[in-house]
């Protein structure tokens, strides 16, 4: 029960990324890989707040701010240096590597005996692995509630018509310039949030921990897409939870944690053909019925 507590937990956390990159990827229709640079710069500012006595929420703050101005490279890179998206969070995320190093001085630093988020008087006082679960459904919820307040503004419903159709929109004389450095920093000021938790939960901050990350927000995204039907901001969670509880399974099965991210490649692989195999299966069923009947 703990393990599964446990992959919940997780799961709650990690989703941050995935509705940052829901927000890119199906709303903007931008495939962003500033993500695997902002998940660690969260994280590295956050810790590195923390370390020299700074209140860990305005440090978790100040990590959204960071991922928001990272977001703000690559946006800017993408709009006004006619750079295509992928290349500019390609190079964002490249300098974000030698920016985390200059931060936190080393290439890991530890939370121990640190005041982090999990600290609090009565998340220490629940049952093992609780602390997560509480504190990443009343992020989720909160962060949730405001993207969709977002979005059903004027504001965002030009955010929307930006991803929808560009050309329309800037018919309909919306910056669409704008309303894509806006979108890229939103995203990626959530998925910096989502490094700061998960950094104040695991303890520690590394350089690395960004390596894969893209591939854990878009099984979240695929993963509730498929589950679900139709993809929400509700589903995007709902999928980040099914994936860590996914892994905990195969996991179980006796592989190693060294294989995580092999693992997790397999899985939205493999959810990512669900839509194809079952088109085939499809085609099939009819083709052998027929056979069957003349026979």
């Amino acid at each position: 029960m703990t393990l599964i507590t446990s992959a919940i937990g997780q799961g709650l956390l990690w989703a941050l990324l995935g509705l940052g990159l829901y927000l890119s990827f199906r709303i903007l229709n931008i495939t962003d890989m500033t993500v695997e640079g902002t998940f660690p710069l969260g994280a590295a500012v956050a810790v590195t707040l923390i370390v020299h006595g700074v209140n860990p929420l305005l440090a978790s703050l100040a990590a959204t701010g960071a991922g928001m101005l990272a977001g703000l490279v690559t946006g800017l890179l993408t709009t006004k240096g006619k750079i295509p998206s992928l290349l500019a969070g390609i190079l964002t995320m490249t300098a974000a590597y030698s920016i985390n190093l200059r931060i936190m001085g080393k290439s890991n630093t530890s939370l121990l005996g640190q005041t982090t988020l999990f600290s609090n008087g009565f998340l220490k006082s629940l049952p093992q692995y609780f602390d997560s679960v509480v504190l990443g459904f009343t992020v989720i919820v909160i962060v949730t509630v405001l993207v969709i307040f977002f979005l059903n503004t004027d504001y965002g419903q030009a955010f929307i018509a930006t991803g929808d159709n560009p050309t329309m929109a800037r018919s309909m004389g919306i910056r669409t310039d704008r309303m894509t450095i806006v979108g890229l920093m939103i995203s990626n000021g959530m998925v910096g949030l989502g490094g700061a938790l998960i950094a104040q939960s695991n303890g520690y901050a590394d350089i690395n921990m960004g390596i894969g990350t893209i591939v854990i927000a878009l099984a979240s995204i695929i993963i509730g897409e498929v589950a679900f039907g139709e993809l929400t901001l509700a589903a995007v969670t709902l999928g980040s939870i099914l994936y860590r509880l996914i892994l905990l399974a195969v996991l179980q099965l006796g592989f190693s944690a060294n294989d995580l991210n092999l693992l997790s490649a397999i899985v939205l692989a493999l959810c990512m053909m669900i839509p194809q195999i079952d088109r085939i299966l499809n085609i099939k069923k009819p083709i052998l019925k027929g056979v069957a009947t003349h026979d």
